[in-house]
């Protein structure tokens, strides 16, 4: 699904009216892609979604929404996965763009040491915009070049472990890690969620107004405290 820019704010609030649709999801997580372009972030969308890489893949324009449903812990949980142009000229999006992620893939190209040296400023960007306490990873792509390798991952771990962020390299072209970088960060957030789910019943088990009652849906909604964080390099699948 593509999204204009003007359409962003009003499709975000149709998202929200379609949860009842969703009989037999447990929950529902809305994750960004962010970064420079023509980092590859799309074709990381394309291979995880569909398993597959568009040669001839163009940048994308404005936004994209797309989803996918996977079993974690027998639980059926649905990945709202929200991918962006890295443009400056989309940046007026970024508001309406991470309000309500509970996940962030943060992408830079292992063979262009510009990408990862703007990180910083995607992360403060981020943060700024989402719930702070919202699981990131941050992905190097393209490990495929290993010739062509212009950030050292040393340099990437070491500012995931200060950020306290995830970290993982990847190939899109060559399926290496993309499943793993997304269960990841699903799979965090799901832990957390289940912990809140866990403590609210027992809350409630005690007599004490439970924090959260119904379906476990979060559609999409703030993370919870993230716990301590790992570190993976490139490797095959």
């Amino acid at each position: 699904m593509h999204l204009k820019c003007s359409e962003l704010a009003e499709y975000g609030n149709e998202i929200e009216s379609e949860k009842e649709d969703y009989q037999n999801i447990d929950y529902v997580f809305k994750v960004v892609l962010i970064g420079d372009s023509v980092v590859g972030k799309s074709q990381i969308l394309a291979r995880f979604l569909r398993n597959e890489f568009i040669l001839d893949s163009k940048s994308t324009i404005g936004v994209e929404f797309q989803t996918r449903t996977l079993i974690i812990d027998h639980k059926s949980v649905k990945a709202q996965i929200w991918d962006t142009a890295g443009q400056e000229r989309y940046r007026a999006i970024t508001s309406a763009y991470y309000r309500g992620a509970v996940g962030a893939m943060l992408v830079y190209d292992i063979t262009k040491r510009q990408t990862f040296d703007h990180i910083p400023r995607w992360l403060e960007e981020l943060r700024i915009n989402a719930d702070k306490n919202i699981v990131i990873i941050l992905i190097g792509n393209k490990c495929d070049l290993e010739s062509q390798h212009d950030v050292p991952a040393e340099d990437a771990k070491e500012f995931a472990e200060k950020e306290g962020l995830f970290f993982l390299e990847t190939s899109a072209l060559v399926a290496t890690n993309v499943e793993t970088a997304f269960t990841t960060v699903l799979t965090e957030i799901y832990n957390i969620v289940n912990k809140k789910n866990l403590a609210a019943d027992e809350s409630q088990g005690n007599g004490n107004p439970a924090s959260m009652s119904g379906k476990n849906i979060v559609i999409p909604g703030p993370a919870q405290e993230i716990s301590t964080k790992k570190s993976m390099c490139c490797q095959a699948s």
